[in-house]
């Protein structure tokens, strides 16, 4: 009789402890879902700080007469196609980060014909308003990359977490999905060819 009680105490002990581990990993995948989705905000803060800037460059370089009208426009469409598409931090699967990466590399592939558009006009370049916007533009593209890295890197932390075991039965309980990264864009993988 008396073992029997122990037997079921140590059996109700096992299951307090164990039960507190799953709580506890529980915990730590929301924790570190909530950093990706912190993260993700950081990540659009930036790329819609550099979509505001986007208007304020196409009319500084509208004042330079005889500047390519096509190159503004596409400018300008890209920014509209990049702002359109607002991705849900609860849902970063790999299919909606790449949706919306292909979108801000539209306006990244516009903006860099544009400024090297802006190379053969030297009175353009000369405008204070035309440099101090390029800075600004050049600076936030930096903020940019280094919040794609830090989103990468909170986002291999929770993967991480969901994946390995025996956190993968909470996560598969709790319905916690593998998030997406940020990718190198196809292109990148050729260096840019130098010629003079």
């Amino acid at each position: 009789m008396k073992t029997s009680y122990i037997v079921i105490g140590v059996i109700l002990f096992i299951l307090v402890i164990g039960g507190c581990g799953s709580c506890n990993s529980y915990n730590s995948m929301v924790t570190k879902d909530e950093t990706v989705q912190k993260q993700w905000g950081v990540v659009q803060s930036d790329y819609q700080r550099r979509a505001d800037l986007v208007p304020n460059l196409v009319a500084t370089v509208k004042g330079v007469a005889n500047f390519e009208k096509s190159t503004l426009v596409d400018v300008t469409n890209a920014r509209a196609r990049a702002t359109s598409i607002q991705v849900d931090p609860t849902k970063l699967t790999p299919e909606t980060i790449q949706k919306f990466q292909a979108a801000q590399g539209q306006l990244t592939s516009a903006l860099s014909r544009l400024l090297v558009a802006s190379e053969r006009y030297p009175e353009l370049k000369a405008t204070e308003n035309f440099s101090t916007l390029q800075a600004q533009l050049e600076g936030t593209e930096n903020r940019i990359a280094v919040a794609r890295n830090d989103f990468n890197a909170a986002v291999q932390d929770y993967n991480t977490k969901i994946r390995v075991f025996p956190s993968n039965i909470i996560a598969n309980m709790f319905g916690f999905k593998e998030k997406g990264f940020f990718q190198a864009e196809a292109a990148s993988a050729n260096a840019p060819k130098v010629q003079f």
